[in-house]
């Protein structure tokens, strides 16, 4: 089924559901986008489906990188088609990373849907709904965050083969987006009112090597930072082999280069990381964390492990901890080994690592870095800090410094906001007291607030 062979009708109402990461949420706003200059009125991810709330379509922009997010995927779609059959949806379109893998599958066994479509195939979605891509909006999105934060994704794809991992199969090879595009893209954010970019991409340091035979994120950083409005830009997803050295000299240099990394290091064993095909070893993994130090003084380091690979066994994951110790990450995430079907490691390893065993592996490394966190956070209390106001929430602000980012880590939560109107202060600039800290969250006092 494509979107030629759909009895199309023209929405006036629909939702878009984006699952998975922020990767997804830039396809979805651009859909959005062109969905919205046709007049179609747009409803949020979290309004409720009802009798006295329906809509014309619901659009689902799925994941399908592991286990747990195509469930999520699987779970999202089938909720939909029920609302469809109590007559809450008029038509349910599937699109994004679990439909490009599996669509034969999912035609087949949710027939329900009234159209699947591949991660990229928009003119086919919009073609279903009687419309028509406009090649004057490529560059503009209709934004599903906060109007003060967007993410930039600045290439799609990977050229990498780390074994456990299925988006190069699903995405295809890397692709960087033009400069000159990424720039009036970013133009366009910052006159909606946008103060913060999250640069995303698979690998961001990889930007520029296919266009411009070079590795250019430094260069297109700095012609970001030219851009009137925004004031914060912070970089994920950086493959830490040969991290480019021009990134970490802005960084130091520019204040509206956040010192704040995110670099998914997956493992510190050189065993496990030959086997999980990373291209960089453990001492050499080490040196990349102590070049970034050294240049960028005060940077915040966020990365991704993960435990219960094939070929991690007791001694390898004890090095891991000893790695983790030894580096004390300001954030730390980590998942369980999954083995993928079509990946090398589903075809060349035995998944060998029991599943209790692996959870019991997560369990310690993370209460590990729950006290590392705890520690990091209660050496801030009493320092004053510029944050961005994100929300207004159960009577606290939340807030972010340049060490967080949204989504994934943790808070600043100011109680007081004296006689300032807590919804005013929403996406600007303040400066805070820290006065408590656990784990995870901040609490502060508010000092001032920028003009």
């Amino acid at each position: 089924m494509n979107g030629k062979d759909i009895q199309y009708c023209r929405p006036k109402k629909v939702q878009l559901v984006t699952l998975g990461c922020s990767k997804n949420r830039v396809d979805s706003e651009h859909l959005l986008r062109q969905m919205a200059s046709e007049g179609v009125e747009i409803v949020g991810s979290d309004h409720v489906l009802g009798e006295k709330s329906k809509v014309d379509a619901v659009i689902l922009n799925t994941c399908g990188f592991i286990k747990d997010a195509k469930e999520e995927s699987i779970e999202a779609i089938l909720a939909a088609v029920e609302a469809k059959e109590c007559g809450y949806v008029g038509q349910v379109f599937v699109f994004g990373c679990l439909s490009q893998r599996y669509r034969d599958e999912l035609e087949a066994e949710i027939p329900e849907v009234d159209g699947f479509f591949g991660a990229f195939d928009w003119d086919s979605i919009l073609h279903a709904m009687g419309m028509k891509k406009k090649e004057s909006l490529l560059q503009e999105r209709y934004l599903t965050t906060p109007k003060h934060y967007a993410y930039l994704k600045i290439s799609e794809g990977c050229d990498r083969t780390c074994s456990y991992c299925a988006i190069p199969g699903i995405r295809g090879r890397h692709i960087s987006v033009p400069m000159e595009e990424l720039v009036e893209e970013t133009r366009n954010l910052a006159a909606m009112g946008v103060r913060e970019l999250i640069v995303i991409a698979q690998d961001t340091t990889y930007y520029g090597l296919d266009l411009y035979k070079r590795r250019a994120l430094g260069e297109l950083l700095g012609k970001l930072c030219e851009i009137e409005g925004i004031e914060w830009i912070r970089i994920h997803y950086s493959y830490p082999d040969q991290f480019p050295d021009d990134v970490l000299e802005i960084m130091a240099s520019n204040p509206k280069i956040c010192k704040y990394i995110d670099i998914p290091l997956q493992h510190s064993s050189s065993k496990v990381l030959k086997m999980m095909r990373r291209s960089i070893d453990g001492p050499q993994t080490q040196a990349v964390i102590d070049r970034i130090k050294a240049k960028v003084p005060g940077v915040v380091l966020r990365t991704t492990l993960i435990v219960g690979h094939p070929g991690e066994d007791r001694r390898e994951f004890d090095k891991l901890l000893a790695f983790v110790e030894r580096n004390r990450f300001d954030r730390l995430g980590a998942f369980t080994y999954s083995e993928e079907e079509g990946t090398y490691g589903a075809l060349h390893f035995k998944d060998s690592v029991r599943e209790s065993t692996k959870q019991a592996r997560y369990d310690e490394l993370m209460e590990l870095q729950s006290g590392i966190s705890l520690s990091a956070n209660e050496a801030r209390v009493g320092s004053v800090e510029r944050v961005i106001v994100d929300s207004f929430n159960d009577g606290v602000l939340v807030c972010r410094s340049q060490g967080e980012s949204p989504e994934v880590d943790g808070e600043i939560l100011i109680g007081d906001t004296g006689e300032f109107v807590p919804e005013e202060l929403i996406g600007k600039f303040v400066t805070a007291r820290i006065v408590g800290a656990n784990e995870y969250d901040l609490l502060a006092e508010l000092v001032a607030v920028e003009k």
